[in-house]
């Protein structure tokens, strides 16, 4: 089968957190015999970011972690996309990529190209920016593909999309498990961007304040901290270390005794059920986790594979209880770690997928919209 996939990047993480599962989706693909190839914008958001934050050189590095895919980057107004799609079986198409793309590859599926045409919704704009979201032209596409059950549920009762599927992020085991330590010489570490001051209250209440109840060593990985929030972390004595390439991130978790996981606002409260990539790269590479509020709706993990803090008093109890007691922090890595093994890899996602296009091969849908009701249809994994 040949995959043709249109993301903001596979070769940038600059505030891109799916390029994690991407990858992994990618190589899971190629080694299962199948042909892959990604098309990202050359002007894209994430791209351009990481070259004036020193990317390039990381560029070839991520390059030369998923060989075999062919990757192009593009100009829209120059792109072929007779030629882009030619051949292919499998479209899919990132929802953060430009509205004009989106509706093109639709129109270009309503007047009769072969492919099976995905949608791929990684976000909250469907709570955040539902009138932007919402004007995106995807009456072309199949189904949808939507990383958690909440938002499934949500482009079927808008009635954005006719048929949608539950398609979580997962991990990339062939990167993200335990390596032997280097010593640990950080007792905190959090991985995550600043953003649009979205959880910025909860980064001060479930890290930054505990971090310095318990004096702890503590290192933050991300990009997007404004000028206040980089002089509150240096008053703080946090040691603030800027952008880590996501291929990069089990070597700093191999360093650190424990993790924790702040959500973003629309995950914690409208969006419940969806961990983000975060909580899988953590349980993946075998290191102790402490979360902020967040419901796990869909019962993705076992209650014992993280620890879950209420209050910035619960925080710090729950980090010096896994600093403390070896016996407790053994417990969570070891559950976290058969969470991932047994159900949340890319390989796992990868069969998964194939099952949702084998799935609606034959229920393409229509040329002409009609008021059929929506498939309620879901592959939960």
């Amino acid at each position: 089968m040949k995959l043709v996939l249109f993301y903001q990047s596979i070769l940038s993480c600059w505030n891109h957190g799916n390029v994690h599962f991407l990858r992994g989706i990618a190589r899971e693909m190629i080694q299962l015999g199948h042909q892959v190839t990604v098309y990202e914008p050359e002007d894209g958001w994430s791209r351009t970011n990481a070259l004036a934050d020193g990317g390039s050189a990381v560029f070839a590095e991520t390059a030369a972690l998923i060989p075999g895919i062919a990757i192009h980057t593009y100009r829209y107004d120059t792109l072929d996309l007779e030629q882009a799609t030619h051949g292919a079986d499998l479209v899919m198409v990132h929802e953060w990529n430009s509205p004009a793309l989106i509706a093109a590859l639709g129109r270009q599926r309503i007047a009769g190209a072969p492919y099976t045409l995905l949608f791929h919704d990684t976000h909250h704009r469907a709570v955040t920016d539902p009138g932007e979201l919402g004007l995106l032209d995807i009456e072309g596409y199949d189904a949808v593909l939507a990383f958690g059950e909440v938002l499934r549920e949500i482009y079927l009762k808008r009635g954005w999309a006719r048929r949608a599927f539950t398609w979580h992020e997962a991990a990339d085991t062939a990167l993200f498990h335990p390596l032997p330590s280097l010593g640990k010489d950080v007792d905190l570490i959090w991985i995550g961007n600043w953003g649009d001051d979205e959880r910025s209250r909860e980064l001060e209440t479930f890290l930054i304040n505990p971090a310095t109840r318990l004096r702890l060593h503590t290192r933050i990985h991300g990009v997007r901290y404004p000028t206040h929030a980089r002089v509150l972390l240096a008053a703080r004595g946090i040691d603030y270390a800027g952008w880590l390439p996501n291929h990069r991130v089990p070597q700093a978790f191999s360093r650190a005794r424990v993790t924790a996981h702040v959500p973003r606002r629309p995950y914690a409260t409208a969006l419940p059920g969806i961990p983000t990539i975060r909580v899988f790269e953590a349980l993946a590479c075998g290191i102790p986790l402490v979360c902020s509020p967040w419901s796990d709706e869909e019962e993705l993990f076992p209650p014992d594979s993280y620890l879950m803090a209420n209050d910035e008093d619960d925080m710090a109890h729950a980090i010096s209880a896994v600093l403390s007691d070896h016996d407790l922090a053994w417990r969570l890595v070891e559950s976290g770690l058969n969470a991932i093994r047994s159900h949340h890899t890319c390989a796992h996602r990868v069969l998964t997928l194939l099952a949702i296009v084998q799935s609606i091969k034959g229920k393409h849908r229509p040329v002409q919209a009609d008021s059929a009701v929506p498939e309620r249809q879901a592959v939960v994994s």
